[in-house]
This record gives C-alpha cells, sequence and structure tokens, in this order.
C-alpha cells in the first residue's frame, strides 16, 4: 500500500457532522469538488487481537485503496460506501480486542487535496497497467485455439473462465478507482474487445459442433462402411 507522509496542519480540519465555518464556493462548484474534500482517516490496531484480524484488516483496507500516511494510520475518500465499510470494520476490529477510530476530514489545502488524489490515481493506474499487459495473452489463447481448429466447447469453458477473471479482477480495481485514472478507459475499452472476442470464439464452437459431418474427418463414416453398416448379409 502507498505510504504518505503526515505533515501537520496539511489535512485540514477534522469535522463532527458539518464543518464550523460555511464554505463560499458556488453551489455547482461546491458539488463538483465535494467528493474530493471529505476524507477519513482511519487509525487501526490489532494488537491483543488474532493474527487472523490483522490479516482482515489488511485485505479490506487494502482492498479499499488506503494511503497510508503512518504505520496503522490511514487516508480514504469519504464516499458512502467507503465509509460503511470501515465502520463494519471497526466494529470487527474492536470485538477482535483491537482498537479502532475514524475520524471525517476536511482537505482545505488544494496543492495537498491534489497530491494526495495524485497517489490514488498512481496506485491504481500500476493495477490496471498489469492488466492490459496480461489481457494480450487471452487474445493470443483464443487465436491459437481458432487457428488449430480447437473451437470446442471445453476450450470454449476455459477461455470464458478466463475472462470472468479479468472481469472480477477489473471490478474490484474500479471500485477504489475514486478519481477516474485515465487508463481505465482503455481497459474498459480492451475488456469489450475480450467479450466480443469470446463471443466469436463461442460461436465458431457453436458452428463446427452443429455443423453436418461430411467428408474423412473425426466423426463420419467412410462410405464403403456406411454400405456395408447398411447391408449386412
Amino acid at each position: 500500500m502507498a505510504r504518505r507522509r503526515l505533515r501537520c496542519g496539511c489535512y485540514g480540519r477534522i469535522i463532527a457532522g458539518v464543518t464550523g465555518d460555511e464554505d463560499n464556493r458556488p453551489g455547482p462548484q461546491r458539488k463538483e469538488t465535494a467528493a474530493e474534500d471529505a476524507w477519513l482517516l482511519v487509525a487501526v490496531s490489532t494488537a491483543g487481537g488474532a493474527d487472523s484480524l490483522r490479516v482482515h484488516v489488511w485485505r479490506k483496507l487494502r482492498g479499499l485503496g488506503a494511503v497510508y500516511v503512518q504505520q496503522s494510520v490511514c487516508l480514504l475518500p469519504d464516499r458512502p460506501p467507503v465509509a460503511a465499510t470501515v465502520r463494519k470494520l471497526a466494529d470487527k476490529v474492536r470485538a477482535g480486542g483491537g482498537t479502532a477510530r475514524c475520524l471525517h476530514l476536511t482537505l482545505t489545502d488544494p496543492v495537498e487535496r491534489g497530491e494526495l488524489i495524485g497517489e490514488f490515481r498512481v496506485s491504481v493506474t500500476a493495477e490496471y497497467s498489469e492488466v492490459l499487459q496480461r489481457l494480450p495473452a487471452f487474445f493470443t489463447e483464443i487465436e491459437t485455439e481458432t487457428a488449430k481448429g480447437h473451437t470446442t466447447f471445453a476450450e470454449v469453458e476455459e477461455s470464458e473462465a478466463d475472462l470472468a477473471r479479468f472481469e472480477a479482477w477489473v471490478a474490484k480495481i474500479e471500485a477504489r478507482d475514486y478519481f477516474a485514472a485515465p487508463i481505465g478507459a482503455e481497459v474498459r475499452a480492451e475488456l469489450d474487445r475480450a467479450r466480443k472476442a469470446m463471443k466469436a470464439f463461442e460461436a465458431a464452437a457453436l458452428a463446427a459442433e452443429t455443423a453436418p459431418h461430411t467428408g474423412t474427418g473425426h466423426g463420419a463414416l467412410q462410405p464403403d462402411a456406411a454400405e456395408r453398416q447398411g447391408h449386412r448379409p
């Protein structure tokens, strides 16, 4: 996970419910930046809890894409789904013998906020890039099997399972792509291309399986053999 150095005073004011002073930005502009202003500062300690609790916390916060400011203290965008997940996590930590605290922050420094958003984008960009590095193998496999004439139901199922893994992987990355990393559009386009390639491969397999058997291919009867079967002494 990314780790960020905490600088005193740079994370704005801690709020409880509402801020003490009114934001005087115009309404539309305020709505556009509200998602970038609101953050969660999460502090979790699993000392005294089971090892499994530590692993659970690590997986949950890593899954949310948390940026760490120091050990056991991280930042996340204050979005309803994220806040709900953090609340459940905090309850589980406390029930398991650990300690947890979640503070709502407003970041008033635009430079600091921009740097933080940049860190989130860098993190998901690296993940998206790995998807783009691995997707070509999916296309190559389909092209190779098609060229060999291996358009069978078994091959379709195998490729379908590979595509499902890519879709699940990208869905997890998208869930923590809070600030729309530009590379995400490229990944979605390639994933859509993979779906189309899968449909074409499936159609080829269906056509191959339902085509009438003629000639000397597998499953076809030689003319003399067919005649003998139909005219037994």
